[in-house]
């Protein structure tokens, strides 16, 4: 089997590979650092490649298979990891100017969990600073382009994450997501991506507003979502806010049909303004689940654009970086954030109160809807991906990215889970994705939702990066 094969196997084949020895782990690890050498400098996905480390992993891997030992499913297939997430003996940039070239001495929870499995971790993936916007430059790294089309942004602040996973750079790819940072760039790159319930994939340390954020895969299939978390969703004392209740089976409801299901489909919550091509096929993604067996209904959950309440506490979690730096780190910090913090510095005590106030009640409407529909869809995003190194689409009246994603940061706010799957694409040829979001812990239902539409509608991937949009 060639090595341009082995780059482009999903973690199921893999192990069969391995298991038969068919192939080893150190082959689909030289497959995968040489896809990174081929298509890395085009589209900028990786920020930290670690060759040596990764062959290293892969040895000792293939002497596991060789033995009939393997630590886990996912033992030899390759990896990557956020550059917010820490890995030890490589840099954690996040991104940032402000935070030291120099190697992590400690391994995050999910790190961790990815070692004890066997995974070979390939390097770090680019992120904004301190992950604070929507799409993937920042003043350390560049910017990350779209694998569909160069000149525009894969969206973020998982950004690295997604391109890395639409061009099989490696098989799983962890993100974080505080107000869609999985679901944007799964969307604009047309890949798999996935927000657990709160709490159930355990970080450490905290990111900058530590109760919206949510660590997950990005991935070309929901199969090998479910093998990544049946490694990283588990319980993690360092994490004050991890919680147990994790199922032992991630993937325990894949293959079971959708008969009984009862999905809300809202086509815009009831207050987002989304363009034609997106909504056109993010509706034929709802007949299509229809078709499956699923009720489809097309209604709205009935709460207010939460914009405001999510931007009291984003913004005011940049206040706090901005605030605990000196003079001379402050002139380094990417400026679109320093105005972000900026403006949270007018707020008052008792405003940031009724904002938590708004999102509980924000919560409590959601969870009492989901006694009431098993999944909500929408659109994942409201626009197709647009140029690069500009936070809002340069022709649009926006300020603030949230503008443009006003389908992701509700469910960050209610903690609950949600994926972006893959449903086709935009008349430019620009992939469209659309979201699932279930109650609180109803995390096994969303990826069996997914799952069944991704083997009925199989996605489209790209064969290298495209310098231009053909159509």
């Amino acid at each position: 089997m060639s090595d341009t094969d082995l780059g482009l196997m999903d973690a199921s084949q893999l192990r069969s590979l391995f298991e038969s020895h068919d192939a080893s782990p150190l082959e689909a690890t030289r497959a995968a650092l040489e896809r990174i050498e081929r298509f890395n400098g085009e589209v900028n996905a990786y920020v930290h490649v670690d060759r040596e480390g990764a062959e290293a992993a892969a040895h000792a891997s293939a002497r596991r298979w060789g033995q009939g030992r393997p630590l886990s499913p996912i033992d030899g297939v390759t990896v990557s990891l956020k550059d917010l997430t820490e890995v030890a003996g490589m840099p954690v940039r996040k991104g940032s100017l402000t935070e030291p070239d120099t190697p992590c001495e400690r391994d995050s929870p999910p790190t961790r969990m990815l070692r004890e499995a066997g995974a070979v971790i390939l390097g770090k993936t680019n992120t904004p600073e301190f992950g604070w916007k929507a799409i993937t430059d920042n003043r350390v790294h560049g910017a990350t382009a779209n694998p569909w089309d160069t000149r525009l942004t894969p969206g973020g602040s998982s950004g690295g994450a997604a391109v890395a996973a639409a061009l099989n750079m490696g098989v799983l790819h962890q993100g974080g997501d505080s107000g869609g940072s999985i679901r944007i760039p799964a969307a604009f790159t047309g890949v798999f991506g996935f927000k657990p319930t709160f709490g159930w994939t355990p970080q450490w340390p905290p990111s900058e507003e530590p109760t919206l954020s949510h660590i997950g895969p990005l991935t070309r299939n929901v199969a090998d979502a479910v093998k990544m978390l049946n490694v990283i969703g588990r319980y993690d004392y360092r994490d004050p806010y991890a919680t147990r209740g994790q199922p032992e089976d991630w993937g325990e409801e894949l293959g079971q049909g959708l008969q009984g299901l009862r999905i809300a489909y809202s086509p815009d919550l009831g207050y987002a303004r989304v363009d034609r091509d997106v909504a056109e096929r993010v509706r034929s993604a709802a007949h299509k689940l229809e078709a499956l067996g699923a009720t489809v209904e097309e209604v709205d959950p009935g709460f207010e654009s939460p914009l405001d309440i999510f931007n009291k506490l984003w913004f005011t979690a940049s206040l706090a970086v901005y605030d605990g730096m000196d003079e001379r780190n402050r002139q380094l910090l990417d400026p679109g954030m320093v105005a972000d913090a900026r403006r949270a510095e007018q707020w008052s005590a008792l405003e940031l109160f009724c904002a938590l106030r708004g999102r509980a009640r924000l919560t409590q409407q959601l969870e009492y809807f989901n006694q009431q529909y098993h999944l909500v869809m929408t659109p994942s995003v409201a626009i197709s991906p647009f140029e690069l190194l500009h936070n809002v689409p340069p022709e649009r009246d926006m300020r603030d990215w949230e503008e443009w994603a006003p389908f992701s940061y509700p469910f960050n706010l209610s903690q609950q889970p949600a994926a972006s799957v893959p449903c086709g694409f935009t008349d430019a040829g620009l992939p469209v994705g659309f979201q699932l979001a279930g109650g609180k812990h109803d995390d096994a239902r969303v990826l069996r939702v997914a799952h069944a539409f991704m083997e009925a509608y199989p996605a489209r991937y790209p064969a290298v990066p495209n310098p231009y949009q053909s159509g």
